[in-house]
This record gives structure tokens, sequence and C-alpha cells, in this order.
């Protein structure tokens, strides 16, 4: 019996040439989900993407950290923002910020609340919800992100991991296993397995093959491996210092090999929706 793979192609609204290397990613190659990102600076164009793929799944990016402004106010979320009313540039301030008790979880609710009814606003139906840099990793954030998918009635939260040795991977795989707990709790639904967080940025041919036998040699009968396509010469991504690949990604993604790969080894593309359980 083959398994299910949910390729999902994140940060869907960053730019317009992010936006059109999704949507080639999805036509011509393996991704079948996107994540977009309410608060991008191209979000028109990427709902107009989404709306004329057609069988492209649609999750919400939801946002606390980037370069792009939130779209509440200042005054509204006061602890997710600085004096300019940006969020911070990394997860590191939003982890540190949280340990100090400064982040308002009703402030991170409000926020997201807001670009969730801007991605639904798309018209098609929203199959999951995930974090720009898995922020939703962190218990005060995963709280929120659970609740607003059971309000909501998405029954589907990602739920990143690692494979890293040292704290860093050590602290993924602490916090995942306590985002699994409130996931199943609140009787959502996640992937058995995931890839991405440690590829991020750098997902070529030879570490999505190794990311894939990974997961099928881990015996998981439903898994996500997120991406990051891009265009190569995207001026927009000059703004973003994250030292990513984008182009090397869709390459990958729409290399017949990367099929090929996917169909060696038993694996069946479809969405979040697809994941067996209740709807």
């Amino acid at each position: 019996m083959s398994r299910l793979l949910v390729v999902n192609a994140d940060d869907m609204g960053l730019t317009p040439g992010v936006c059109r290397a999704v949507r080639r990613a999805h036509a011509d190659g393996v991704v079948t989900s996107t994540s977009v990102l309410a608060v991008g600076t191209a979000f028109e164009q990427a709902a107009t993407a989404v709306r004329e793929a057609g069988d492209l799944g649609l999750g919400a990016h939801l946002a606390i950290v980037g370069e792009d402004r939130p779209l509440l106010s200042a005054r509204e979320v006061p602890t997710l923002v600085d004096r300019e009313g940006r969020f911070p540039l990394s997860y590191r301030t939003v982890v540190a910020r949280g340990a100090a008790g400064r982040i308002d979880p009703d402030d991170v609710a409000r926020e997201f609340r807001a670009q969730l009814q801007r991605v639904r606003g798309i018209g098609v139906p929203v199959t999951h919800l995930d974090t720009h840099q898995h922020t939703h990793l962190w218990p005060a954030v995963a709280a929120v992100v659970v609740q607003l998918a059971s309000e909501a009635g998405i029954r589907c939260v990602r739920l990143p991991g690692s494979r890293r040795r040292g704290p860093l991977g050590a602290g993924v795989r602490l916090l995942a296993g306590r985002l699994r707990r409130r996931i199943t709790g609140a009787g959502l639904q996640t992937t058995d397995a995931y890839a991405g967080l440690d590829e991020a940025g750098a997902l070529d041919g030879p570490r999505f093959a190794a990311a894939l036998q990974q997961l099928t040699d881990g015996g998981a009968a439903t898994a996500e491996i997120n991406t990051h396509p891009g265009e190569a010469g995207d001026a927009d991504l000059a703004r973003f210092d994250w030292g990513y690949r984008w182009p090397d990604e869709l390459a990958m993604l729409t290399a017949p090999a990367t099929r090929a790969l996917v169909e060696r080894l038993g694996w069946r593309l479809g969405t979040f929706a697809d994941l067996p359980g209740e709807r």
C-alpha cells in the first residue's frame, strides 16, 4: 500500500517570484500544498495563484517573525512588535521573549486570527496551519495555533521535527513531542513524520533524496516535507538575509528524477486533506 507524502511549499506570498516558483513547482513538479503568508507583500498574487491552481492544498503560514509588518497595528499587538511596529526578525527573539514572559498570548491570538481570516478569504478551503520559522513549537504559541485550528474547524497542524545532533536538535524534538500531544489532545491531526527544518533553504536533489529515504526507512504512513522554492535572480528576495538557495529547491522540485524517486519509494503525493480520519 502506498504512503501519503505532502510536499508543501512555504512562504507563498513572500515575493511575486516566490509565487511564480510555487505555482511552477506544483504544475511541473511534486509540490501538492502551499502555506500562504498573509503578511507577505505579494499576498494578492499568492491568492490568485492558489485559486487558479485548482488542486493545490492551502495552508495558513502564520507569522510573528520576519521582515514584514503584522496585519494589526502596534497598539493592538504591542508585545509582538518593536518600536517601528515590526515583528522581530528571528524565532530566537520569540523564544527569548516568551521565556521572559514578555509575549502576550492574546496578542498572538489576535494577530493570527486576522491572518487566518485573510487567508480564508482566498476562497479555497484551508487544510492546515503552520507558522513562519516554526514558532508554534514554542508552547505559548502552540496553544494559540491549536486553539485557532479547533475554533476554525481546520483539522491539521504541522508538526516540525529535527534529526540534528546537539542542543538545537534535542530542543526541537522535545518541543515537538509536546506539540504532538497538544495536537492529538485537541482531536486534531498531523502527519506521522516530517522533514524540512534541518534542510531549510538547502533542499537540493541529494538532500531531498536523503530525507525521503529516512522517512521511508522510518516506516511512517504519512509524512510532510516542507520546501522553499524561488526564482533565480529574484531581486525582491535580497532583503532576506537567510542564505536560502531558492532556485536549487525549485530545480529539485521540478526534476523528473524527484517524482520518480517518490514513486519508487512507494509514496503517493497528496495534501493534508488526504490524511486519514474524519473530515
